[in-house]
């Protein structure tokens, strides 16, 4: 079954960006998984395909029009995906949404811009609003590339090693721990010694002793038990 991303944005030359690299680039190579664009700006009002206009009431900026918008989420055939409008004020992103959306069809993906989108084409289309995070972008571009490539590489066949998926951050609601690799010593800081000692159950039972240290010390949220942590030295 093939992943089918639609993206609805002002600047449709932006994609697939980062999403054209690596390991998912390849995968959309070979057609694991599609992306199309939908310009915006094709959908505009008047001679000059207005967008936006400005916001009823008063106030700064710009909104792009309920009209505008809808036009551009009917041309899509939706087969079901999901409708996402990043933004600030929406359901947080996390990796239990990206791991359940990786099991679907694909996403469409609404990018906004200026002050924002008309309440009524939110509404009207069951938009669901995404947050990525407690800060304000520009517009939806980089948002979108974001959850695609957080639910990308959670497909079937996308990564080269799919067992490195089973000891990441989130995975049985933990961070991750650290990771090392060669030199052995880096000025001064040497590699823990559990772990070039080949004694694999010493060897798991550190990394698990870390993954719960840095949760409870970074995002004791996370526990079922949240407790205060120490600052880390």
């Amino acid at each position: 079954m093939t992943f089918s991303a639609s993206i609805v944005t002002l600047f449709p030359d932006a994609f697939p960006g980062a999403l054209g690299l690596s390991h998912i680039g390849r995968a959309l190579s070979e057609g694991r998984w599609s992306l199309e664009t939908i310009d915006l700006r094709a959908f505009g009002q008047g001679p000059h395909k207005q967008v936006d206009d400005t916001p009823a009431g008063g106030g700064p900026g710009m909104v792009i029009r309920a009209d505008v918008a809808a036009a551009a989420i009917d041309s899509i055939r939706r087969n079901g995906r999901p409708l996402l409008y990043p933004s600030p004020r929406g359901r947080p992103f996390t990796q239990a949404l990206a791991r359940d959306w990786s099991h679907g069809d694909g996403l469409i993906v609404f990018c906004g811009r200026f002050e924002g989108l008309d309440e009524r084409a939110i509404d009207a289309r069951g938009m669901l609003e995404v947050s990525v995070g407690d800060v304000v972008l520009a517009g939806g571009e980089i948002a979108a590339m974001l959850i695609l490539e957080a639910v990308l590489r959670l497909r079937p066949g996308v990564l080269g090693n799919s067992d490195s998926l089973s000891e990441e951050s989130f995975v049985a609601g933990l961070l991750e721990q650290p990771h090392y690799t060669r030199p052995r010593v880096f000025e001064d800081r040497p590699i823990p010694e559990v772990l070039l000692s080949g004694d694999h159950a010493r060897i798991e039972a550190w990394r698990k002793a870390e993954r719960e240290r840095i949760t409870r010390a970074r995002r004791p949220d996370l526990l079922p038990n949240p407790k205060p942590a120490p600052p880390e030295s």
